[in-house]
């Protein structure tokens, strides 16, 4: 099913995100996670695209396997960075040979630094520079995806301003991206503030929160200084008492993101998104907590 489709019906849409190992001890992980939850029938998941485009193989490879072996509808992520228009259009190719219909278009990070290896600029010759190029290139093209962006209710960290950052989302939007994922917050009034802002300024495409369960505070931390998320103080002085113990984390995390997630649904938001980091017990612990409510 494409997933405007399964956004426009009225009930929650909950969906899981994994990225792609890079062993094969990670590959079973991630199905064993993955039959795990296909058990609370999600809508759909996504795969993750490595920076500069590292995981692209085994992304496809991924989203393929997921697609063929357990019947839950996909959606890749595609990053642009590092690219050229003919390497994505094979990638887009080979989703579309393999019955794939939706795509996640994103600019995506540069690699990580190299010694004595030069920085990969963001668009190479015949490349893109911005998601919003990306998706246009996407939905010009022969292959009839839908198409999904990325936003940032707390703003994007390399836009100078909030407005800069609607603008952006704007263009993308224009640009042919029929529904928003957002990137992982703690605090759900950045999400509400964010959809009233973009509401107002004429963005009426579905926005779906996405949602990290607290699992590992260390973890946590990197992501949240990578993406530029804040945790709220009362909850960052809550995990740093259970610093060291990692189910007193997780029942935190999972806590947390439970009240997050009822409180999004009350107030209207069309489903959930949760990055699940490959593991399945504190979304399914998330989630059928949200299912023995309704």
């Amino acid at each position: 099913m494409r997933i405007p489709e399964r956004l426009a019906t009225g009930s929650p849409s909950f969906s899981f995100e994994f990225f792609p190992p890079k062993t094969d001890e990670g590959v079973a992980n991630l199905f064993e996670a993955l039959r795990d939850l296909v058990e609370l029938e999600p809508s759909f998941v996504s795969v993750t695209y490595g920076a500069g485009g590292s995981t692209r193989a085994r992304t496809v490879e991924t989203v393929l396997r997921i697609k063929e072996e357990t019947g839950v509808e996909p959606m890749a992520h595609i990053a642009c960075i590092g690219h050229t228009r003919g390497e994505i259009a094979e990638v887009l190719d080979r989703l579309k040979a393999g019955g794939v219909e939706n795509v996640l278009c994103l600019r995506g990070d540069p690699p990580a630094p190299q010694p004595g290896i030069a920085a990969t600029p963001y668009a190479t010759v015949n490349g893109f520079r911005f998601a919003s190029e990306l998706t246009a290139f996407v939905r010009a093209g022969k292959w009839g995806f839908s198409i999904g962006g990325a936003c940032y209710p707390e703003g994007h960290p390399e836009n100078p301003s909030r407005a800069d950052d609607l603008a952006a989302l704007q263009k993308k939007v224009s640009c042919g991206a029929q529904f928003l994922i957002t990137q992982l917050y703690f605090d759900n009034a950045f999400y509400f503030d964010f959809v009233g802002r973009a509401r107002a300024a004429g963005i009426t495409v579905p926005i779906v929160p996405g949602i990290m369960p607290i699992t590992n505070f260390d973890q946590i931390e990197r992501f949240t200084r990578t993406c530029g998320a804040t945790i709220p103080m009362r909850l960052r002085l809550e995990l740093e008492r259970r610093r060291e113990d990692h189910e007193a984390i997780l029942q935190l995390g999972v806590a947390h993101a439970t009240v997050q997630c009822v409180e999004l649904l009350e107030r209207g938001a069309p489903g959930v998104h949760f990055f699940t980091l490959n593991r399945s017990r504190a979304t399914r612990m998330i989630l059928t907590a949200l299912r023995s409510r309704s």
